[in-house]
Order: structure tokens, then sequence, then C-alpha cells
């Protein structure tokens, strides 16, 4: 259906694409793959008419096409549906789906019983259902998801491309995404997926093409790859890199945290937690069990109703999140650009922001003593920035994590809570913050770790507690960790008896 031949796209400093072949057929899900910087988005905005390449053809239905704008990509049949959703949050399901182009009377005016029904007629293709006249922005992610899918389809979609959509999804809305992606791919529309989860890879893909530094690496069928195959080919390293080696622990080292009782209704229920010096504690559960709230109630940014928090004894009261970082508590939260990042703000800012009293004098802040620590970490964690003074809001999402890492690491925690560290990460970047945080422990301090990925659990983590409904189900050592142990307690009927920790 696409092809695409000998693609060149440059920009200042940057040869972003060099001789770049790809080509992907009707009727086949086709994984787009290679670490942040390889050179995937620029292809796809080549593709989408977003960018005019300097040389190269592109091929659409045996068809040289050249677009001079997005929408002439978009009227033939291509449509690009990106992490960050395009949608107005204050219109209906129906107008989002049909706008620019709804459905008019013989008098011009907008045919909205036409509209809806035909909106009916889109979701309905793709297995789903929606109220049309239901408002966006008080749908959830997932349901946003499905009607950019649909609006793809208005448009009689052939060519679809998702650029990591499970980003801000998982458990039962990632099944539910899958199962109509294969539904579209058996209808004959051409789907282009790119994720940095390899799992979804192997689960969803007929076929793989992989970029590197701007230039063609390996392509094939999704059975001439393994897992570590994969990682050899985006980042040059074998898979058993990727992980840093699990020191052995000790039943000796002091308890840091210790959350006892916790309770945040009606997402935590009488929740116990504690993580030693040097530790890294895992937290396992599906969407909805209760993780991130834990993790909220333990730093103060939700104030929990019951239980007692004490780090090295010392009792931290709830809702205070500044006397929880006074105190040694980071907390890296899941969703970096809505409530991490200070997005308008350079480099230095973001990492000095949670204690500028150090870096105050006289009521003024000292701005050489700020870029002097953020100068020191950008080297420390190899951040790649021009330097501190620069945005964040451009860089990859590896190096805003390792931003957001740096920022905790300035207040020399005692404790670092870490919820979803690598979500939208390629896996080059993965191994760089494996690398931080195991390195963080080796230094003595404890880390509970919350992620959706479990081969990155169990690489990862000394001991595994498993939630499920606010409550905790059971724990696992490092030896009798598996994908399989962990969802048997995940999915596990009632907590078990006499394993919480």
């Amino acid at each position: 259906m696409i092809e695409l031949k000998a693609i060149c796209k440059s920009f200042p400093g940057v040869k972003s694409l060099d001789q770049v072949n790809f080509s992907a057929s009707a009727g086949e899900i086709h994984a787009l793959l290679g670490e942040n910087g390889a050179g995937k988005s620029t292809l796809i905005k080549v593709l989408a008419g977003a960018y005019t390449p300097e040389s190269g053809t592109i091929t659409l239905g045996g068809v040289p096409r050249i677009w001079a704008a997005p929408k002439q990509a978009q009227q033939a049949g291509i449509h690009v549906i990106y992490q960050e959703l395009v949608l107005f949050p204050d219109l209906s399901v129906a107008e989002n789906i049909f706008i620019g182009h709804a459905p008019r009377t013989r008098w011009g005016l907008i045919d909205r019983k036409a509209m809806i029904q035909k909106t009916e007629v889109a979701l309905s293709q793709l297995g789903h259902r929606l109220d049309p006249r239901a408002r966006v922005g008080d749908l959830s992610v997932a349901d946003q998801q499905m009607v950019e899918i649909a609006k793809a389809l208005s448009h009689d979609v052939k060519l679809l491309v998702l650029d990591e959509p499970t980003a801000v999804i998982s458990g039962k809305e990632v099944v539910a995404l899958f199962e109509r992606l294969r539904r579209l791919r058996d209808r004959g529309v051409c789907i282009i997926y790119i994720s940095h989860r390899l799992e979804e890879i192997f689960a969803l893909a007929d076929r793989i093409t992989i970029l590197k530094d701007g230039k063609n690496v390996r392509a094939g069928t999704v059975a001439e790859f393994d897992r570590a195959s994969l990682v050899t080919a985006m980042v040059g390293r074998p898979l058993a890199d990727l992980y840093p080696p699990r020191p052995a622990q000790t039943k000796t080292a002091p308890i840091v945290l210790a959350a006892c009782n916790i309770h945040l209704p009606p997402r935590v229920r009488g929740v116990d937690v504690n993580v030693r010096a040097g530790e890294i504690v895992g937290l396992a559960g599906m969407v909805g069990s209760g993780r991130t709230e834990l993790a909220h109630a333990i730093f103060g940014s939700m104030a929990r109703t019951k239980g007692r928090v004490t780090l090295e004894g010392e009792e931290v009261p709830p809702g205070n999140p500044r006397l929880s970082i006074q105190r040694g508590i980071g907390f890296l939260t899941e969703d970096r650009k809505a409530e991490g990042l200070l997005a308008q703000l350079p480099v230095y800012a973001n990492i000095t922001a949670p204690n500028l009293t150090a870096y105050t004098r006289l009521g003024f802040l000292r701005r050489p003593q700020e870029v002097a620590l953020a100068a020191r970490d950008i080297e420390r964690f190899r951040i790649a920035v021009p330097g501190p003074t620069s945005g964040v809001w451009h860089l990859s999402g590896g190096n805003q994590q390792k931003i957001l890492l740096s920022r905790w690491m300035a207040i020399k925690p005692k404790l670092l809570v870490l919820d979803e560290p690598t979500r939208g990460v390629d896996v080059g970047a993965k191994a760089e913050i494996y690398r931080l945080i195991r390195a963080l422990a080796a230094e003595g301090v404890a880390v509970l770790l919350i992620s959706s990925e479990l081969p990155e659990v169990i690489g990862l983590c000394d001991r595994v507690l498993v939630m499920k409904e606010g409550r905790l189900m059971g724990e696992l050592q490092a030896e009798a960790l598996s994908e399989e142990s962990i969802m048997t307690l995940a999915t596990a009927d009632a907590p078990a008896q006499g394993e919480a920790a």
C-alpha cells in the first residue's frame, strides 16, 4: 500500500533521515521501532505530509505522491494519532469526529441527526459503545483514543498510524485497543504502530522495521525476531545489559519507610508497606489497583484518612508534601508533563524547584549555584541537553525523566517513590534510568517502584508487593519473581492471608 524509498530529511546540524526505506501493506500491522532520535517521528511526518523530504519517493497504492500539506495526505486516507490526542474537550464525541466535515442538510446547516448516526456506525465498527452526545472532556483516556480512531474512520482511512497509544492506558484497556486494531487490520486497513513496549510488538504486529540514527537497521516478520535481537538492533547492545546486576540483599539494613494500615478511600484500604535502606521494592497490580493512590498517600499529595507513615522512625503527617520533601521523600509522578515538568522553565529551575531555600540568600535566588548544580547533574545523569539554561519541553521522554530524577536527588532523599519511571521512554534511555535507580539504591536510598511493565519490575526489584482493588494481595521475593507469579496474585479472588508486608 505505502512505500517510501531513499527518504532524506535534514534539520540544522542534524540529518534525521538518511536514505530510509519503508513499506507496509494493506491488512497488516507494521511496527516501526527505534530509540528516541532514531527518526521515527520524522518519517511519520513525511508520510503524513507535515514534512517534505529533500529526496526520495513516496508511493501510495502504486501511485507516486508528493504532499504539499497534511490535509492532502489525510484526503488520500492517511491518518496519524499522536501520543498527545488532538481533541476538543468541550465538544461532543460526534462533533469531534466530524469536525471540519460534518454532514449538511440541503440548506447548508449541520445535520446533527445524520452526524450522530454516522458516529454510531463508526464506533460500532470498532466494537465500542459511547454516547455520541457525550462531552469528550468527561471521557476516559481510553475512550478518547477510540474517538480519535473513529475520527480516522470518518475519513475513509486506508493507513492508520498510532504513536505510543498505550503510554497512558494499560490492562483491560490495552486488550480492548488491540482487539479493535486487529478488527481494522482484518478490514484491510494498514496500521503502523509505534511503541517502546516490546511485549506489545510480539502480541500485535505482523512485521517490524527498525531505525537507528536516521538509517535502516533491520526489517522482517515478527517471527524473525525475539526480544533479545530486537533490543540489540535498536540500541546496539545485548538484552542482558538492560538491567544492572542485583546485589545480594541483607535483612539487616534499617527500615527507612514504614507505612501502616494506610486508608485512602475508595482506592486504598488498609495497606502496610516497608522499605529498607538500599532496597528497591516494587508495587505491582492492574490499573485501578490503588498503587498510584498509595504512593500519593505516602508522599502526602493525597491526604490519607487513616494509617501512619514514618521515615526512619519519625512520623510524617498526612497531606503535607512540603514537609515530606523536607524529611527526605522524593516522588517522581507518573504524568511528567501534567504533574512533573515545569514546561516554561529551564533545566536548572526544574532541578532545584523542590528545594529553593538551599539556593536562596537574603530572599534572592542564587542562580549561579542553581546552574552549577544542573551542569553537574547533566554530566552525572548523561542528560542530552545543550546546557543548564536550555528548555525542557522538547526533550525526549528519557531526558525529561533524567531531569526529574536529578530534581529528587538534589534533595538528598532517604526515600524515592517512582511511579512509572520509564513511561514513554525508549529502550536505550530505559537502560540508563535503570542504571541510575540501581546506583541510588547502592548509595542507601530506599526506592518504592511502581510499574505496569512486568519485565521492569522483575529486572529491578528486590521484593514486590502486589495490590488488587486497594488491598495488598501478597509479597514476592526476588527469587520467586515471574510474570505468572505476579499476575496470579494480581488477579486472585481475595487477599492472601498472612502475606502482606
